[in-house]
């Protein structure tokens, strides 16, 4: 689990919560079911509009990302290339062959797999780049839907305030439904700008980093293989991935 992304969604919702009710607010006051319909529904609805089906539910399932984020071990990596460069040294490319059915990467398989068939070190490349290319497309498009929430959620905690002014003045003549009405005004627009600038936006950046991170070990992964395929020392090959450590 990441720890950080749990204590910074629970420090940003003290804070916000402890200073309200320092300033004699109270609690309850922050809970409202109209405001949040209006903020989190209309949201929703403007993401859905502009976004693919497929990229929207995909960009739902990399939430879980943020609290556990995907194991990208790279030294691990790197002494996966280097045992099967020292594998391929040994006894030829087909005794990488005895890897493929444990290996449960598909990215990684495919890219295995055309190394033990012999295709040249360029083809291997190539066909990997491509693959790495859509991926990061593909993820990336996932990712924006929480950009855009982040972008639309404060338009939205507006419109909520809105409305709610526009209920104050249709019962000026009944003070008691003023109060609610000004509640959901002030409300919807906490609502939405917390919304963005504490969940939806922190988001939708830690995704991208660790979209960046993924592209990073699919490259790692590629030049290891393009380099054992080319019949390449192992000790180069430590050296040439070296670099992706840093990361």
């Amino acid at each position: 689990m990441d720890k950080i992304s749990v204590f910074g969604v629970l420090l940003g919702l003290t804070a916000i919560i402890l200073g309200h009710w320092l300033e004699g607010g109270h609690i309850g006051s922050l809970v409202q079911f109209t405001a949040f319909l209006i903020v989190i529904g209309g949201t929703m609805g403007a993401v859905m509009i502009q976004t693919e089906m497929r990229h929207f539910f995909a960009g739902i399932k990399m939430l879980r990302w943020i609290f556990f984020p995907p194991s990208m071990d790279f030294r691990k990596v790197l002494s996966t290339l280097m045992n099967w460069g020292n594998q391929a040294r040994r006894g030829g490319l087909l005794a990488l062959e005895a890897y493929l059915n444990s290996e449960k990467d598909p990215f990684v398989k495919r890219g295995l797999t055309m190394v033990v068939d012999g295709a040249e070190p360029e083809t291997v490349r190539r066909a990997l780049e491509l693959d790495i290319d859509a991926y990061e497309d593909q993820a990336r498009a996932a990712a924006k839907i929480w950009e855009s929430a982040g972008g639309y959620s404060p338009t939205f905690g507006i419109l909520g305030a809105v409305l709610g002014l526009i209920h104050v003045m249709e019962n000026l003549t009944d003070p008691s439904k003023l109060g609610a009405g000004i509640a959901v005004a002030f409300v919807a627009t906490i609502y939405g700008v917390g919304a963005a600038n504490l969940f939806l936006l922190p988001v939708a950046n830690k995704l991208k980093h660790y979209i960046m991170l993924e592209v990073r070990r699919r490259e790692m992964v590629a030049e290891g293989l393009v380099t054992i395929a080319n019949g390449e020392n192992p000790r180069l090959l430590e050296n040439k991935l070296a670099g992706f450590l840093h990361h």
